[in-house]
């Protein structure tokens, strides 16, 4: 398939496919309210809060604990637009990304063939996501096809320093480092947005918070957006509230749903970075441990084929009785949390809900249970339940924290439960291409074409990124004939799949 603007991708039909909206009660700002710049937990020494996901050893002795907001650093180009932990880490970031980029073949694919085309030219692109080494791969490629970028993190504990060194050594705006306050996290955000001479007219979210601040502080920027890229459960859950309130402004593609991400970044990735992330962190071994797995959606699916290989014992629970029949069928055995509370040694979250894990919970684990979350956001445990004058927080590493109760029980804490996949190094593959299709898609798109609403990616898509990645693998597709497509209905050169597949 040859690109020749992907707008024109589909035969000049969207394609595109509008979801039905789930009742949700949530409501749109869940966002903790702010606190000081500098808490308890973060206060930590600078050899523990700089992390980097390749075995390299980087230190260096002229950086301290002081706040990037309180600095005055420039790129070897002059340009000082950017807020990161210090720009001497720019070659070793640099490192990174490269590394990153032979992990990333479809990105480089559609790289390679679609920046003589340049099909975002003028597009101005405000993005928040994690600020890892794979997404610094995807915002040169945003650059290289035409666009025009400032990012902000969506995490903050997930910034490879490095990489956010690399990006504004290269004159990316980038606001963002690793071990960000609340009051940070929004500054960074406000930084990206808010700026003279400069309008972004494409927001690229994780999660809804960026889209949330332009609402809430600056909605007349909506005027010359043309459309919102999401690649979470939350931030999607976020878009459809708005739609059913009236109050989507713009265009809104759910990436979340598209069977690339679900399948690849859900399952696969997921599958992986559960042990990488937990291994970091505490070194367990997994081996007849006990494990709880709340949500058995495509996350959930991950980490439990991944612990189940690693000789663990794990239990499911569930809401939805098609999951849990597919973790039965699978052969976990389906509970509720209230029975195996007391025994299971790790509590793993994914199930992107509130309030899964509450204190009633906490306080019946046993000595040394490990609390982690695989969801976006920390709702799902309910850590503010913990700071409490009778609760001990003892930092052990780098986002892991001991909470001890009075009487010496104590549990292991990991990134307060902010996805440990940020600990990770194992990283999409595939989630990274969807949500640049969608931004050329959304951009490019003739008036009237998306309304007011959320869509859905479409299979054709769907199947283009899953194509770039087979020669990495010496895949090699198998043709339908002129009389078998014909037999099956289909056009042999896809979609093979409806649109409502996932």
């Amino acid at each position: 398939l040859r690109l020749q603007g992907l707008p024109t991708l589909l035969g000049g039909q969207s394609g595109f496919i509008s979801i039905q909206f789930a009742d949700q009660k949530q409501e749109f700002n869940k966002r903790p309210s702010k606190i000081g710049r500098r808490s308890l937990s973060r206060s930590i020494s600078q050899s523990s809060t700089d992390s980097y996901s390749s075995a390299a050893s980087y230190t260096d002795s002229s950086d301290d604990e002081t706040s990037p907001r309180d600095k005055q650093q420039k790129n070897s180009k002059g340009s000082s637009d950017f807020c990161i932990k210090n720009i001497k880490q720019a070659d070793f970031g640099r490192r990174e990304i490269e590394i990153a980029e032979q992990e990333m073949p479809a990105l480089m694919a559609l790289r390679k063939r679609a920046q003589g085309e340049k099909p975002l030219a003028g597009a101005k692109v405000v993005g928040c996501t994690h600020i890892t080494a794979q997404t610094a791969v995807l915002m040169e490629t945003l650059s290289a096809l035409g666009a025009q970028c400032r990012w902000a993190a969506c995490n903050i504990y997930s910034t490879q320093n490095e990489v956010a060194a690399a990006l504004a050594e290269g004159g990316f705006s980038v606001f963002a480092w690793k071990g960000e306050s609340e009051d940070d996290f929004w500054w960074c955000i406000d930084r990206c947005v808010n700026v003279e001479g400069w309008q972004p007219n494409m927001i690229l979210d994780d999660g809804g918070d960026l889209t949330h601040w332009i609402y809430k502080k600056y909605p007349n920027m909506f005027k010359k957006i043309k459309g919102i890229v999401e690649e979470s459960v939350t931030g999607v859950h976020r878009l459809y509230q708005l739609s059913k309130a009236g109050k989507l402004c713009v265009p809104a593609m759910n990436v979340n749903d598209s069977v690339t991400k679900q399948k690849f970044d859900n399952l696969y990735c997921c599958r992986e970075s559960i042990l990488d992330g937990l291994k970091r962190t505490t070194d367990v071994m997994f081996g007849g441990k006990q494990v709880v797995v709340c949500g058995y959606g495509e996350v959930g699916k991950g980490c439990c084929a991944a612990l189940k290989a690693m000789g663990s014992i794990v239990y499911v629970t569930e809401i939805d009785p098609i999951c849990a029949l597919q973790a039965c069928m699978d052969g976990f055995r389906l509970v509720k949390l209230s029975e195996v509370i007391r025994q299971v040694d790790i509590v793993i979250t994914c199930t992107g809900n509130k309030n899964v894990v509450v204190r009633e919970y906490l306080d019946r684990m046993k000595n040394g249970c490990i609390v982690c979350n695989m969801g976006h956001s920390n709702t799902e445990i309910d850590v503010a339940s913990l700071r409490t004058p009778e609760l001990t927080w003892e930092r052990v590493r780098s986002q892991v924290d001991h909470v001890i109760w009075p009487d010496g029980k104590r549990i292991v804490l990991l990134a307060e439960v902010r996805h440990p996949l940020i600990l990770s190094s194992v990283t999409t593959l595939t989630l990274l291409s969807p949500q640049a299709l969608a931004l050329i898609e959304l951009y490019n798109a003739p008036e009237g074409r998306y309304k007011q609403d959320v869509y859905l990616l479409p299979k054709k898509m769907d199947e283009y990124v899953a194509s770039l990645h087979l020669p990495t693998f010496d895949a090699h597709l198998t043709e339908l004939t002129e009389e078998q497509a014909k037999y099956l209905g289909l056009n042999k050169n896809g979609p093979f799949k409806p649109n409502y597949y996932r």
